[in-house]
């Protein structure tokens, strides 16, 4: 996968870049949240995106990716690491505290800038956090780190933004990895099998026919098959080495000729 196109901010002040992770380079930008750097147990910073009006109800607070192309990516997987906080270890909140967000993309061909259209958006899922952390975790900084994968598909557009909205929590975004699967270069039984992505059905598998290394030929045409994990499955013919050649390590070499000199006397 290649590099993604930045959107430059023209109205919003918070803007992160997060390192290119999964093959997508992801730019925050935030309408409600706010940009955070805190310290976690161990002194190590961590940069994040909060939001915590609690205390308020009817939250509708967003927090919008750039732009991602999704390159060959028929499907994609995003990876949130977040922290959440207890509503019950907040005083006078009971009515108005979640312990939620959602999560939400919008295809698009191409970038539309920092343009926010919260209507065109279509919900992932709720997202919601194994474990919570009180104030007595607040004291000790202890980071308690949920993470959550959902996946989504199939993308029929050339990209696609993300957004998350926050109703009424008190989060705390750490990460976001944005990723899709591929069957990665192989060779087996000196065949060699392309990058391969698997087709958005998971119960269906992609068939790929291989093509001979250097100085081989095919004794039964080699085939894989790519699975939707990316892995490479049911192995099928092979290629052998052509005449005055040896197969060593998975790829064929000339034989080589032990000469013999007699002399007579």
């Amino acid at each position: 996968p290649g590099g993604l196109p930045e959107s430059q901010p023209t109205s919003i002040p918070n803007r992160t870049v997060l390192p290119i992770l999964g093959g997508f380079q992801t730019t925050l930008f935030s309408f409600q949240w706010d940009a955070i750097t805190e310290m976690d147990e161990h002194n190590r910073p961590i940069h994040t995106y909060q939001v915590c009006n609690v205390m308020e109800p009817n939250q509708n607070n967003w927090l919008q990716t750039n732009w991602i192309s999704r390159d060959a990516a028929q499907k994609i997987y995003v990876e949130m690491k977040f922290t959440l906080r207890d509503c019950n270890s907040i005083p006078w909140v009971l009515g108005t505290c979640k312990e939620t967000f959602n999560l939400y993309y919008m295809e698009s061909d191409e970038s539309h800038g920092v343009k926010f259209k919260p209507n065109l958006y279509t919900k992932i899922d709720t997202i919601a956090a194994d474990e919570s952390f009180t104030q007595m975790d607040l004291g000790d900084r202890i980071l308690k780190l949920n993470t959550e994968v959902r996946e989504v598909g199939p993308i029929n557009k050339k990209g696609f933004y993300l957004a998350f909205q926050d109703i009424g929590a008190c989060i705390a975004l750490v990460s976001v990895r944005v990723y899709y699967k591929k069957c990665p270069f192989t060779v087996r039984n000196l065949a060699m099998f392309p990058d391969t992505i698997p087709r958005v059905d998971s119960s269906s598998l992609v068939e790929v026919r291989g093509s001979c290394v250097k100085s081989a030929e095919e004794r039964d045409t080699p085939k894989l098959y790519c699975g939707a994990d990316g892995d490479w499955l049911v192995p099928l013919g092979r290629c052998i080495c052509s005449v005055g050649y040896e197969e060593v390590d998975g790829s064929c070499h000339g034989k080589k000729t032990l000469i013999i000199i007699f002399k007579f006397f």
